[in-house]
């Protein structure tokens, strides 16, 4: 598959990464508009480029932030070699902290998702809703067998085909039949662009995670986005997830993938600001 990072590349050039000591080490980001914060969190093959639509479309309005997870971009890895999402968390509140958020909402795509569910779980006087794109729910329920399996999987399809692999060997699913130009050159370049070692602490987090768990724990309204053609995180699981919220609501979206804020930016953008107007401007979510 020809793969256009030149095109990937000149639609984030407007939206440069930056650098932030926190208290958890070096995050990176990228950064748009002033106002409400919203935080944006990718995905385990994505990075903070991939919401480059969001952050064209949001900032005449919010404040939005786009974070590298850790071990992604340029930001600092996590010391243990596999991570609990609750050190996610506390990396994110310490990006907050630096940037000088204390309330926002939090969008999340996949393995963000369980981040951002973790975090509005432990503090959830500073995630005043939850948007998640096809979220990953984690595999720390499942039978160990599986999990091990599901982990093993992924970490030797990393040592087999490697980042620039990955890139050109996209799963089915992950964006529709329909996606655009610009989504698949967004997408396999920020695959092309992950860290082995990153992406590794990632892919142990996620066999061990437990978002429905998470879920019970958070008071906050919650939107599960699913697309039809998800083959991931097929879209009965995200309803599962909303369902597990105790404010928690699902939309099933026709005609997009697992990377839904790229094959449908439109309706997800609409979605994160009515959904972000609600929680961040006064109205009653």
């Amino acid at each position: 598959m020809s793969v256009d990072f030149p095109l990937a590349e000149r639609l984030l050039a407007a939206y440069p990464t930056q650098k932030v000591s926190t208290r958890r080490g070096i995050i990176s980001y990228r950064e748009a508009g002033a106002g409400p914060a919203l935080c944006l969190l990718h995905g385990i093959s994505s990075q903070s480029g991939s919401w480059v639509h969001q952050l064209d479309a949001l900032a005449p309005r919010f404040h939005v932030v786009a974070w590298d997870a850790p071990g992604y971009g340029d930001s600092d890895r996590l010391p243990a070699n596999a991570p609990a999402t609750s050190d996610y968390a506390e990396s994110l509140a310490g990006l907050l902290d630096a940037l000088g958020i204390d309330r926002t909402l939090l969008v999340g795509s996949s393995f963000g998702a369980l981040i951002a569910g973790a975090f509005a779980a432990a503090r959830p006087d500073r995630a005043v809703g939850l948007v998640l794109l096809s979220p990953a729910g984690g595999y720390g329920a499942a039978d160990p067998a599986e999990r091990e399996a599901k982990l093993a999987g992924r970490l030797q399809r990393l040592a087999r085909l490697g980042p620039q692999g990955l890139a050109q060997d996209l799963p089915v699913g992950m964006l529709s039949q329909q996606a655009s130009a610009e989504a698949r050159a967004l997408a396999a370049w920020s695959t092309a662009r992950i860290r082995p070692d990153g992406y590794s602490q990632a892919a142990r987090t996620l066999a061990l995670g437990r978002l429905i768990e998470d879920a019970q724990s958070y008071p906050g309204p919650v939107l599960v986005v699913a697309g039809t053609e998800d083959k991931i995180t097929p879209p009965a699981g995200s309803e599962r997830i909303a369902r597990a919220f105790q404010r928690g609501s699902f939309r099933l979206i026709e005609n997009a993938g697992h990377l839904c804020l790229l094959d449908a930016p439109a309706v997800i953008n609409s979605a994160i600001a009515d959904m972000a107007q609600r929680c961040l401007e006064g109205a009653s979510p």
